[in-house]
């Protein structure tokens, strides 16, 4: 595991948004593992909450998806989500995601695409579409 994979792993559990993802993974009754970089898997996920193929808790990454899911680019925009939870010293980067996301909304109709958590994460290896704000649409 590279020195940066591990920083973020220590920083992540002492800021408690690992535990915390771990707590939700264990109630949606879904299976962990380790993964690369110093992430943890949780699979099968049960829980109709959040609405998306993958999403991060501090260095747990949870989706309803089976083992295989979590690779390539998708992997790439969920480790970068929990390198946000390190730089937002946890729990806090809930809050600000969540404003975020009705920021989003408000700009175009979508919590994710102008997304500034998302964005920095990369809209693409996300599967985020690029929809344009409201005033720049055609009318």
């Amino acid at each position: 595991m590279r020195r940066s994979h591990r920083v973020r792993q220590v920083i992540n559990y002492a800021n408690l948004s690992t535990p915390l993802g771990l707590l939700i993974a264990r109630l949606g009754r879904a299976r962990t593992c380790r993964g690369e970089r110093g992430l943890v898997y949780a699979h099968g996920y049960r829980i109709p909450f959040p609405v998306a193929g993958a999403f991060t808790v501090g260095n747990v990454i949870l989706t309803k998806h089976g083992e295989g899911y979590l690779s390539g680019r998708l992997l790439d925009h969920e480790a970068r989500h929990a390198t946000q939870y390190a730089v937002c010293v946890g729990l806090p980067m809930v809050v600000l995601y969540l404003a975020a996301s009705a920021v989003s909304f408000v700009l175009c109709g979508h919590p994710g695409s102008w997304n500034l958590f998302e964005r920095m994460a990369g809209l693409d290896d996300g599967g985020y579409p690029r929809v344009c704000p409201w005033w720049g649409r055609v009318r």
